[in-house]
C-alpha cells in the first residue's frame, strides 16, 4: 500500500474528508497537495500534520469552479514536483431547500463546485497523466446522489453527475494505463453534517442499519485503496454508508 514517490492533489482538503483523504495518503508515502478556498488557517493546519508525518506538502489556494484558478493550480503543482499521480476531486458545496424555493444562484453554485470543478481538475491532469501513461483518479460523490433526499435537489443532480462523468472518463482515459472510480460516502460526521438539526441527525441514523454516522477516515480508507491498489478497478462506485442505501 505504499505510495512513496507518488504525488497525490486533493481538492476541498482543509476540513472533514478531504483532509482526511490528504492525511491518509501522506501516512502511506504521498506527497500531497492540499488544495483549499476560504480557509487558510484550516488549510495550514493540514499541511503541518501531513509534515509530521514526514512528508512534503504543498498548500494552493484555488476555486475549482473557476477555470483560471485550476489552470494556475496545476501549473504550479507541477513546476513544483514535476507530477501528479493522484487526483481526489473532493470539494464541495452544499445549498439545500425544497426545488420550489431553491434559489438558482444556490442550484449554480453547488454544480459549479461539486460538478465543473471535477470537470477543470480532471481537463488539466488527464494530459499530463496520459503523457506518463498512468495515473488515479478518485471523485468523491454522495450517496444523495444515490437515493435522493429531500430538499436536496441541487446536490443529488450535482453528485449523480459525477457518477456519470466519472464512468465516461474511465473508459476515455483506460487505454493510457489511467483508472477513475468514485467514492460515494453516505452521513458522515464532517462539518457539513454538524449543521443539521438534531431531528435530521436522527432520521439519518435511523436509516443506517450499522446505526451511526461514519468517519472521515473511514471514507480515506476506500480512498486509499483505489489510489494505491486497484490496478484493476476503473469506473466503479464504492458507496461508503454503513448500509443506508440498502
Amino acid at each position: 500500500m505504499s505510495l512513496k514517490g507518488k504525488v497525490a492533489l486533493v481538492t476541498g482538503a482543509s476540513r472533514g474528508i478531504g483532509r482526511a483523504v490528504a492525511l491518509a495518503l501522506a501516512a502511506a508515502g504521498a506527497q500531497v497537495v492540499v488544495n483549499f478556498v476560504n480557509r487558510r488557517d484550516a488549510a495550514m493546519a493540514v499541511k503541518k500534520e501531513i509534515q509530521v508525518l514526514g512528508q512534503e506538502s504543498l498548500l494552493v489556494q484555488a476555486d475549482v469552479a473557476a477555470k483560471q484558478d485550476v489552470e494556475r493550480m496545476i501549473s504550479h503543482v507541477l513546476d513544483h514536483f514535476g507530477q501528479i499521480d493522484i487526483l481526489v476531486n473532493n470539494a464541495t458545496l452544499h445549498r439545500g431547500g425544497k426545488v420550489h424555493r431553491l434559489p438558482e444562484s444556490d442550484w449554480e453554485s453547488v454544480m459549479d463546485s461539486c460538478l465543473r470543478g471535477a470537470f477543470h481538475c480532471c481537463q488539466q491532469v488527464v494530459p499530463h497523466m496520459t503523457a506518463r501513461q498512468s495515473g488515479r483518479i478518485i471523485n468523491v460523490s454522495s450517496i444523495v446522489g444515490r437515493i435522493g433526499w429531500s430538499g436536496d435537489t441541487a446536490y443529488g443532480a450535482a453528485k449523480a453527475g459525477l457518477v456519470g462523468f466519472t464512468r465516461s472518463l474511465a473508459k476515455e482515459v483506460a487505454p493510457y494505463g489511467i483508472t477513475a472510480n468514485v467514492v460515494m460516502p453516505g452521513y458522515i460526521d464532517t462539518d457539513m453534517t454538524s449543521a443539521l438539526t438534531p431531528r435530521s441527525k436522527e432520521l439519518m441514523v435511523s436509516r443506517i442499519p450499522l446505526g451511526r454516522a461514519g468517519q472521515p477516515e473511514e471514507v480515506a480508507e476506500v480512498v486509499i485503496f483505489l489510489a494505491s491498489q486497484a490496478a484493476y478497478v476503473t469506473g466503479a462506485v464504492y458507496v461508503v454508508d454503513g448500509g443506508m442505501s440498502l
